[in-house]
């Protein structure tokens, strides 16, 4: 519904999220949205629209888009390709009005706790410098001994599809390597710890650390919940993930 109208699907999802409470602040901006049919309940007809007047929404709508793209790509600082951002989650007052800010968080993940509760470094780039794509190419990352992200509950890495964001589904229904599987994992002989990424099922001995992969670009996303003082203030950073061969 989205993608077909999605400003008849604004108006629907503001019938879900009247401005009441905290949400009282965003009384005149829905004002101005109103004077262009953006309304709570009321149907939206692009079809009906002057020639000129739908292109303009076009353009409006990817150029949004673009501007709520290079957000997520700025979120944080970079730290050996991931992207590490300490802010870019929280409450309508943490935002204060930022609301490309708030967008991108909920497009790179939305539901997001703000720093003391959980970091979530995101794959940027690999440590060729390029985009993740686990269709033409294997990875892997490893977490020196005594270099696991340091979390007072538990940390994880998750394994999305690069177009959609959504789990792969994969012959192992493996969609995640975390701390709770530490005692099913295997260690390297100087006690480090490597995750393979890839979409095909690695070598003898190997297919415990796997993280299957998309046939495709990869949307990998660490969560490190509850985290310590070291992983707040940069003091640890999450490992580079190499190409392997």
């Amino acid at each position: 519904m989205a993608d077909a109208n999605p400003f008849a699907y604004l108006n629907f999802v503001f019938t879900l999220c009247p401005p009441v409470g905290p949400s009282a602040v965003e009384v005149p901006m829905r004002g101005r949205f109103a004077k262009i049919g953006i309304e709570a309940g009321k149907p939206f007809k692009p079809e009906d629209l002057p020639a000129e007047q739908k292109a303009a929404l076009d353009t409006g709508m990817k150029s949004a888009l673009g501007k709520i793209k290079e957000t997520v790509a700025t979120l944080g600082k970079e730290e050996n390709g991931w992207r590490v951002a300490t802010n870019g989650f929280g409450d309508r007052q943490a935002y204060n009005g930022n609301y490309a800010l708030r967008a991108a968080a909920a497009l790179a993940g939305i539901y997001g706790n703000d720093a003391v509760e959980a970091l979530y470094p995101i794959l940027a780039t690999a440590s060729d410098g390029e985009r993740p794509d686990t269709g033409m190419k294997n990875y892997t990352l490893t977490f020196p001994a005594g270099q696991l992200p340091p979390a007072n509950a538990f940390w994880s890495v998750t394994m999305y599809d690069g177009k959609t964001q959504l789990l792969i589904k994969n012959p192992i229904d493996r969609y995640l390597i975390n701390s709770p599987m530490l005692p099913s994992l295997k260690t390297n002989a100087d006690g480090s710890l490597t995750i393979r990424i890839q979409k095909d099922a690695p070598g003898e001995g190997q297919a415990a650390n796997w993280l299957p992969a998309p046939n495709g670009p990869a949307y990998i996303v660490m969560r490190v919940y509850w985290p310590k003082e070291a992983a707040l203030n940069g003091t640890w950073k999450p490992p580079a993930v190499e190409v392997s061969q």
